[in-house]
């Protein structure tokens, strides 16, 4: 018999990892602030819960998925918390995409509590989560890793384990800066060959065999193209990922020029009022820049 899962933040993301899960066949009980996803997995058999403690207290397995590092310790540690209802025995996967000092440290506190921690962030963006395609890197002990490996495979398809917890954190910061770099390259790039009077579709066409193809080359170029800025992963998102890289960085005594570099064109749309938007939207720097749109003929 499948374990009873507890899923906590049902957003762009979580919420069809969560239904990924319940076509698996795990029993769900699901937590959020908005009623409205809720709701949703409610009528695809989950069960409702009132509290993250109230959750906690009917789920083996509890998985978070949430904006920030505050977010997390909020819901794992504070008032009505995970940890006010965990059972000794149980497990907290985390998978967002927080500081890997703040995953240590709350682990640290369920381990007091007879609590296993594993932090699985993911990489693949509203597409990976809903086909259930993610790359899932994951930090904890191994033989809690492969004690979860069947929930993992229910939402990921490269599910590595990484290391000790807080290693899926720290490589998850790797993942991020990577994107974030390759994101501001295809923009630059594009802006290049449009101010140029080339067709940018003709443009990826010719480049992504070769080496300047990437995974996020087809995936964000595309959107770029189409003027389709609709989240699969926001830049406020992106700008708080490369915030903890920054700060995780200064920690390990270690520059990132060019992640400082990228995070401060994030800021600068977030100025614009653009946080909302997909981070392929990056590309609306070097346009505005240059006055120039990359758009694709017809469109």
């Amino acid at each position: 018999m499948k374990r009873t899962l507890g899923f906590i933040g049902l957003g762009i993301m979580g919420k069809p990892m969560a239904k990924n899960l319940l076509k698996a066949g795990f029993p769900i009980v699901v937590f959020n602030r908005s009623r409205g996803p809720v709701e949703e997995l409610v009528k695809g058999g989950a069960s409702p819960a009132e509290s993250a403690k109230g959750l906690a207290e009917r789920a083996e397995v509890i998985i978070t998925m949430l904006p920030d590092s505050p977010d997390v310790k909020e819901v794992v540690l504070g008032k009505d918390g995970v940890i006010q209802g965990l059972k000794a025995g149980s497990v907290v996967m985390d998978m967002s995409s927080i500081n890997p000092l703040v995953t240590q440290e709350i682990a640290q506190k369920l381990k007091e509590k007879g609590v296993e921690m594993l932090d699985a962030p993911v990489s693949g963006g509203e597409v990976g989560a809903v086909q259930g395609t993610l790359a899932i890197m994951v930090g904890g002990e191994k033989r809690v890793f492969d004690d979860c490996i069947e929930i993992l495979k229910a939402m990921g398809k490269n599910i590595v384990h990484v290391g000790a917890i807080g290693a899926g954190g720290y490589v998850k910061l790797v993942n991020q800066i990577i994107v974030a770099l390759n994101i501001a390259a295809v923009g630059e790039a594009f802006t290049l060959g449009a101010k140029a009077g080339l067709d940018p579709q003709t443009v990826y066409q010719a480049i992504r065999g070769g080496l300047a193809g990437s995974a996020v080359l087809d995936a964000k170029a595309p959107m770029i193209f189409q003027r389709n800025f609709k989240p699969g992963f926001k830049i406020k998102l992106h700008h708080k990922d490369l915030h903890n890289a920054l700060s995780t960085a200064k920690d390990l005594g270690i520059p990132l020029p060019l992640s400082s570099l990228v995070q401060q064109i994030l800021v600068s749309l977030m100025v614009e009022g653009k946080g909302e938007e997909d981070h392929s939207a990056l590309a609306n720097f070097f346009e505005r820049m240059a006055k120039v749109e990359i758009r694709s003929k017809g469109i």
